[in-house]
């Protein structure tokens, strides 16, 4: 069920997405697609159904390499959430953390275990990549925490041996992405089990 202190979930995340999305361009320098506004409502209300805000989450959701979801946050999860990215221009953001994926030693130590949640992006989907991502998610998690992570499907056996995760049955849709994702889960997933 989804925690009544969420509210208007949908039209939120629905709002936040279209300002994202019309606001910012894809950037090829750093292999950028954006998540669809259906899809990043999806993933919003995944994200904030399986984690509410509590009053000693400190840090609750790390946003790897996901820009459009964390913009389409509400503000009740962004004023405890970080984006971790490598383009600057959204660095006037109080949650901004400059990230080099190809340094996951360089994440801060005090953001070390602090979050409830992480969803991840990675610009590419070779094994190399995803076995430096694996590394800072594991930097980044509390324990018991979840994981949400999209890729191509052939990655799933990969997946599991990194972060052991599994597919769900829900699709996003990246409309300029040329290749099919899915969506893995290290959790089961209520909101993603149906097409």
């Amino acid at each position: 069920a989804t925690p009544s202190w969420w509210g208007t979930v949908g039209v939120m995340a629905s709002n936040a997405a279209n300002k994202f999305l019309q606001r910012t361009k894809e950037k090829e320098d750093f292999n950028q697609y954006w998540y669809s506004s259906h899809t990043l409502e999806v993933l919003v209300d995944e994200v904030s159904s399986a984690c509410a805000p509590a009053p000693e989450c400190s840090h609750l959701v790390a946003c790897l390499s996901t820009p459009s979801v964390y913009f389409s946050l509400p503000e009740s999860h962004r004023t405890s959430s970080y984006l971790f990215d490598l383009d600057t221009q959204w660095k006037s953001d109080r949650g901004f953390v400059i990230y080099d994926f190809k340094k996951p030693q360089d994440i801060p130590p005090e953001m070390h275990g602090r979050f409830e949640y992480v969803i991840a992006d990675p610009p590419f989907i070779t094994e190399d990549v995803w076995t430096l991502y694996a590394q800072a998610v594991n930097l980044l998690l509390k324990k018991g925490g979840k994981v949400l992570v999209s890729t191509i499907s052939e990655n799933e056996p990969l997946l599991h041996r990194l972060l052991e995760l599994h597919s769900n049955v829900w699709m996003p849709s990246i409309p300029h992405l040329i290749y099919q994702y899915k969506i893995f889960t290290n959790y089961d997933a209520e909101k993603l089990k149906e097409a």
